[in-house]
């Protein structure tokens, strides 16, 4: 099995753990998409994953919060998330280290750059929890800043469709998907792909990404064999 990719960053949207309930966990949704996973890990692939926190709460959607507090709390919401993930891929057999940017040392690895990069080395998946550790920072650039400071070659955004559209393919039959596009297109044209921070991270600092479809698990493998599974997003087209 021949990879494109050997270390990536992976980041996963709160929502899809949450499957059709649209909030909370719904273990047999993670349990397929943590099968997905294990095929990558047992292929080789080193493997950083960021998720959020949507099925919980977002903060900037905590309508009467203050959006400090409220963007702490999502943190918190990131780190149930990246456990639940943890105990499900243990139960299949792979090694994992959570790792918190809030320390909370009771239940997951403070978090190091240098842990990180020994843990994934070493064959183990490390999931990233409380985003940057900061308020007012999305966990869409907590996953690009992670997939920097960890030297992934490329970050895959799984998402709930098949790639990039130049508008919602939900609401309009006319949307078109784009196979490739340059992060100044992104940001140019306002594609609700990902927030503006990580897309200029990612072109400042050449790192890939790839936006596809999590309904299939198996395309985590197939991205990271160089399949055509989504939408590529580098820093030229």
């Amino acid at each position: 099995m021949e990879l494109k990719y050997k270390r990536i960053l992976l980041k996963l949207s709160g929502e899809a753990l949450a499957g059709e309930k649209k909030i909370g966990l719904d273990y047999t949704v993670i349990r397929k998409i943590c099968e997905g996973i294990q095929k990558c890990a047992d292929a080789g692939v080193q493997i950083g994953i960021v998720v959020g926190g949507g099925n919980f709460l977002r903060g900037r959607m905590s309508e009467g919060l203050d959006r400090t507090r409220a963007d702490y709390m999502g943190m918190l919401a990131t780190t149930i998330n990246a456990m639940a993930i943890a105990d499900v891929l243990e139960s299949l057999g792979v090694e994992v280290r959570v790792q918190t940017a809030i320390a909370m040392q009771q239940i997951a690895e403070p978090y190091s750059c240098n842990k990180a990069l020994s843990h994934l080395k070493k064959g183990r998946v490390v999931i990233f929890g409380c985003g940057t550790g900061n308020p007012y920072f999305s966990t869409d650039t907590a996953a690009a800043l992670r997939g920097i400071e960890t030297k992934a070659e490329v970050m895959l955004k799984a998402t709930l469709v098949d790639g990039v559209y130049d508008k919602d393919p939900h609401k309009f039959e006319d949307a078109k998907r784009y196979d490739t596009l340059s992060f100044s297109q992104v940001l140019n044209q306002e594609l609700a792909v990902m927030d503006m921070a990580a897309a200029t991270m990612c072109r400042d600092y050449k790192l890939p990404m790839l936006v596809f479809d999590l309904s299939r698990p198996d395309n985590i493998l197939d991205a990271v064999l160089g399949k055509s599974v989504g939408t590529i997003i580098t820093e030229e087209t």
